[in-house]
């Protein structure tokens, strides 16, 4: 399940306030020293008033989806959706010792800038000097791990590599002109 936190590291962030459901989408990184989830929020999101120090929240992570058509089988099946989730449920500790959010922040920007590195955020970084007053660092300890792999376990051999094809090749169909469309 870690895998899939770090190849989809953009997470849902879920917690209630007053009954309701709050969603804020955000980079998490997973912490291998700490064995713990590491992520900020704007401070002026509406969701922080529920992020206390021991507040239980749940983490979604979406890793590839793809509808699988009944074509690819070898066998008679019906149309279906296959996906990649992990759930995790755990407690929040607040960070708030700037330096220490500051720690945050470089160690996100060197996990998501991976292997290249092309940019490197240094602690000395005036831009971040002024973004840490206006963010609102966090850890999370998990306390639940639950995988939702929908990957047609349930079927012959043959059909699972080919639906394992078709995930492939579906999670990754061009989204060209669907991105070009939202920035018009």
């Amino acid at each position: 399940m870690i895998a899939v936190i770090e190849e989809y590291p953009l997470g849902m962030l879920v917690s209630v306030l007053d009954g309701k459901p709050l969603v804020t989408h955000i980079p998490i990184i997973y912490n291998h020293k700490i064995q713990k989830l590491v992520a900020h929020i704007d401070k002026y999101n509406p969701q922080v008033a529920t992020l206390k120090d021991g507040a239980e929240v749940t983490v979604i992570f979406r890793g590839p989806d793809a509808y699988i058509s009944p074509s690819i089988y070898t066998t008679t099946q019906l149309p279906t959706w296959n996906y990649i989730f992990v759930h995790l449920t755990g407690k929040i500790t607040l960070i708030n010792d700037p330096e220490e959010a500051k720690k945050t922040m470089i160690a996100m920007t060197e996990f998501l800038e991976g292997k290249e590195q092309k940019y490197i955020l240094e602690p000395n970084n005036k831009r971040m000097e002024g973004a840490v007053n206006y963010i609102v660092a966090f850890e999370i300890e998990i306390t639940r791990w639950e995988g939702k792999f929908k990957l047609s376990q349930d079927k012959v051999k043959q059909d699972q590599l080919n639906a394992k094809e078709a995930l492939k090749q579906n999670a990754k169909k061009d989204r060209d002109g669907f991105i070009e469309g939202m920035y018009l």
